[in-house]
């Protein structure tokens, strides 16, 4: 599935603002702050929400929720002001966010649902209505929800506490089918495999508008990879694999580090200055 888009690099100097744009928020350099919606997009989007599922059970695991939820913000706090300060997208310091984002967001549903007692159900009901009070206001304040419009601090702001609402309630959503509907893992990630395929057909038999189909999908990515990432780590008797959390992240790590890197090499190839075209002497 993907936005229609422009060019997402458009210069400072050629960047198409509408008044209204112009008028909210401190732009951001003309430069799109997010990377466009490709078929690299989703598959590092999937390892990176199975990753962040794995690798905050662990930590919760090894060092105690509290202490886990700590060293959580503050990496995420930290890769954010980061991702804030850069002038335009570069995939290492998106990537990275997003990865804390996903841990995060694990660790905040957890914390709901563990150390809150709220079950499952109920919090995924919250955080869903959480996610639709972002989405509304940030289409109020910006008249749209395209993440390929992220040129102001203020979408940007936006945007990432929409990314974070939906991993929190995509955590929610995938805990409750395997445990509180007792699917299991597996079971769940297939369901999830084929729930993520809709808004792609409803886009392509409806016309469903492609702001809603990314979003839509968006939230399904975080169950999706988290189900079959837990299904690999969990113990034989809980219906997983046993592999291991710490094991399962660290695994899913390294083509997290690929992709980004061949996305970043990417970004440097299409923003190399080219070469004039001469013509040849006579």
């Amino acid at each position: 599935m993907r936005e229609p888009v422009g060019r997402t690099a458009a210069g400072p100097a050629h960047a198409v603002r509408s008044p209204r744009g112009r008028a909210r928020g401190r732009a951001v350099a003309g430069w799109s702050k997010v990377p466009e919606v490709t078929a690299w997009f989703w598959a590092v989007k999937v390892l990176t929400t199975g990753m962040g599922e794995t690798a905050s059970d662990y930590l919760a695991r090894t060092l105690g929720p509290v202490v886990a939820g700590g060293l959580g913000l503050v990496g995420l706090t930290a890769l954010l002001v980061l991702q804030f300060r850069t002038p335009r997208y570069g995939a290492w310091s998106y990537w990275s966010a997003i990865v804390m984002v996903s841990v995060f967001g694990t660790m905040a549903a957890d914390v709901v649902h563990v150390v809150v007692g709220v079950p499952y159900a109920v919090s995924a009901v919250g955080f869903a209505v959480v996610l639709a009070a972002v989405l509304m206001t940030w289409y109020a304040s910006e008249g749209t929800l395209s993440i390929h419009s992220i040129r102001t601090r203020r979408r940007e702001g936006f945007y990432w506490a929409t990314v974070l609402a939906t991993f929190a309630l995509g955590t929610a959503v995938g805990d409750l089918t395997a445990g509180t509907l007792h699917l299991g893992y597996l079971p769940s990630g297939v369901l999830f495999a084929v729930l993520i395929a809709v808004p792609a057909l409803c886009r392509r038999l409806f016309g469903l508008d492609a702001v809603a189909a990314f979003w839509w999908a968006y939230v399904l990515t975080r169950p999706l990879g988290a189900s079959f990432a837990d299904w690999m780590g969990a113990p034989a008797h809980h219906g997983g694999l046993g592999w291991g959390t710490g094991p399962v992240s660290l695994a899913l790590l390294v083509p997290i580090v690929l992709l980004v890197k061949k996305l970043a090499a990417g970004d440097r190839r299409r923003d190399a200055p080219k070469a004039p075209v001469t013509a040849p002497a006579d």
